[in-house]
């Protein structure tokens, strides 16, 4: 039986635009642009250039002090351009992709045959390392530092959250099989924190983990609040971290023996008119998805994520690389109330009595 920790202090903001448990459909966008800035303590360098063609599962770059750590193009096509900043750093890499995706061949590989160090390769070469995080710092792991444990969040409590029971189904062999990669690079636990409300399976029953059930409001499913109850990180240890939708995609390359960073990912936010999931890769431009089915004649903010730690994107903005949640809310820049701060209007939300 899985051990139960109840969160007692936090909050469940209100917030309108839950999205409905639908999947409207797969987003293609004529250009997937990538952004090495979602890789928090990565230096990129450039392995291709403009016009050169690509696969799914092709290195667009990799980190100048670990070369072997590459990271994969999500779409095959043609690279036409490298949109750079101040000092030359690189905003965004632009694929355009191809109408019928061709992937680089992995190999599918069976788990439990390999190694620690043959599970490791096998996701360097392919360009997904990055989806495993490490704390401290929450930075891209670094493959030469052996975790003391690996911690795999099963849920997420933010406002307006997708529900990862859906984003999960029909992908529970991909998410064990990813468990079990995992297992292999630590010699300590892989531990797997799911909600008490969670109905899946494949989260509940998962194996090669040990499963810790939370209860409570936000952060419940924040992955620092969730290693800080279950084993905390002490001085000189390293522990790394992953969302359950990223080891889906772990497992499905050594499943399939191919690169697929396809998401399924939430439409949220109380200004979208149809909410509902989608399935995109990631650099996907979301502009189809907002056309026609938001709130017109005010001021909207869009997010990838969700509202209280996403990013701000512009109409035309694409998915960030880690989210799985999209968010429409009013903007806010209408509203001028004299003393709104010391408000005592009942219809006021408030987190306390006063």
């Amino acid at each position: 039986m899985a051990n139960r920790i109840k969160i007692k202090k936090g909050l469940q903001i209100p917030l309108l635009g839950t999205a409905e448990e639908t999947v409207r459909g797969t987003v293609k966008s004529e250009f997937v642009r990538i952004c090495p800035e979602d890789f928090h303590g990565i230096t990129p360098k450039l392995a291709v250039r403009v016009d050169d063609t690509v696969k799914a599962g092709t290195a667009l770059f990799y980190e100048k002090n670990h070369p072997d750590m590459r990271f994969a193009s999500p779409v095959s096509g043609v690279v036409t351009a490298i949109e750079r900043g101040e000092k030359r750093r690189i905003l965004h890499i632009v694929v355009k992709a191809d109408d019928s995706t061709q992937y680089e061949d992995f190999g599918a590989k069976e788990v439990a045959s390999l190694s620690g160090e043959e599970v490791k390769r096998t996701i360097l070469d392919a360009g997904i390392w990055f989806l495993i995080k490490q704390r401290p710092y929450d930075v891209v792991a670094l493959p030469d530092k052996e975790p003391r444990d690996i911690f795999v969040t099963g849920f997420d409590s933010a406002p307006l959250a997708p529900s990862y029971d859906f984003l999960l189904k029909e992908k529970e062999a991909d998410f064990q099989a990813g468990l079990d990669a995992l297992a292999k690079l630590t010699p300590g636990k892989v531990y797997l924190s799911v909600s008490n409300k969670t109905s899946l399976n494949g989260l509940r029953e998962a194996k090669n983990v040990v499963i810790t059930e939370f209860e409570g409001p936000h952060p419940a499913g924040n992955v620092g609040v969730q290693i800080n109850h279950i084993k905390p990180v002490n001085r000189g240890e390293v522990v790394w971290t992953l969302n359950a939708p990223d080891v889906a995609i772990i497992g499905r390359l050594f499943n399939k023996g191919v690169v697929d960073l396809t998401r399924t990912v939430a439409l949220t936010g109380s200004e979208v008119k149809q909410t509902g999931y989608y399935n995109m890769v990631i650099g996907t431009e979301l502009k189809s998805i907002f056309a026609q089915n938001v709130t017109e004649g005010i001021s909207l903010r869009f997010i990838s994520g969700n509202p209280l730690t996403g990013r701000k994107i512009d109409a035309n903005g694409e998915l960030r690389a880690y989210d799985s949640q999209v968010t429409v809310i009013p903007e806010g820049d209408d509203v001028h109330e004299a003393f709104g701060w010391a408000s005592f209007s009942p219809k006021r939300y408030s987190a306390g009595a006063t």
